[in-house]
């Protein structure tokens, strides 16, 4: 009786950065439980495997070509969507550079991809979800991918870590802001997952190492973990929880 509530048939989920790593991991997982997708991504390729693994699902699938820093681009894909009831505000980069030596090119960067495109989009997506009649009898969820580094420091990491705090910020301002129409606002914050984005960081052996000593349970997170947390948080499952964090890092954070 209680597990059905993770039935997310009849939803539409919209992810971002779903061409690789946790944002494909999360389309895959939302289609598993029953959602149709529609997936942006800067990579037409990408889009176009995910979305044939989304349909083999019995999923509906839309996919669009789009860097989100572009907001025109990204409002017309948003406006143009019948319904929206959850949104996975996965896209996101890092550049890691120790503090003293970060460009201003690359800080601007990360501000504008991290942090005014993920405002950007979830405000987009809040506009649509309010538009629909039964909003707040069905609900709605919005689920920032933030990281274990939106709660603490890490070196080489300032500038991410600005943004991720900002991110964790944002989302408990939304969360009250959008809690009338019963639409709820949460982050997931990963430990390291090897994806494409943190695959070149854990080539340098001592940086691994480091990073392994770091998590109690002695390993990194699996995609599935970090992708099955969102569907969580997206589904009825999660009806009460709104304006906090699920922290998938091993236990990295409760030290």
């Amino acid at each position: 009786m209680y597990l059905k509530n993770y039935n997310l048939k009849n939803k539409t989920a919209v992810v971002t950065g779903a061409g690789k790593g946790l944002g494909r991991a999360c389309a895959i997982a939302l289609a598993e439980a029953g959602a149709n997708l529609v997936i942006i991504s800067r990579t037409k390729k990408d889009l176009n495997e995910v979305s044939k693994k989304i349909k083999k699902l019995k999923s509906k699938c839309r996919s669009y070509v789009c860097d989100i820093t572009n907001y025109n681009q990204i409002k017309e894909i948003i406006n143009k969507q019948p319904k929206i009831d959850i949104l996975i505000n996965n896209a996101g980069n890092n550049i890691p550079e120790h503090f003293t030596k970060v460009k201003t090119k690359n800080m601007e960067y990360l501000v504008r991809i991290n942090t005014i495109a993920t405002f950007n989009l979830a405000q987009l997506c809040a506009l649509k979800m309010i538009k629909s009649k039964n909003r707040k009898k069905i609900g709605g969820a919005i689920v920032n991918m933030s990281s274990q580094m939106g709660h603490v420091g890490g070196p080489i990491r300032s500038v991410y870590n600005m943004t991720k705090f900002g991110l964790e910020g944002l989302t408990k301002g939304m969360s009250l802001d959008l809690a009338k129409y019963n639409i709820r606002v949460n982050t997931v914050c990963p430990t390291f997952v090897v994806t494409p984005m943190t695959k070149k960081f854990l080539q340098n052996k001592k940086f691994k190492k480091d990073m392994l000593n770091n998590i109690p349970l002695g390993r990194f997170a699996e995609l599935s973990e970090v992708a099955s947390a969102a569907v969580f948080l997206a589904s009825d499952s999660a009806s009460m929880i709104t304006g906090t964090s699920l922290l998938v890092d091993g236990g990295w954070t409760a030290k």
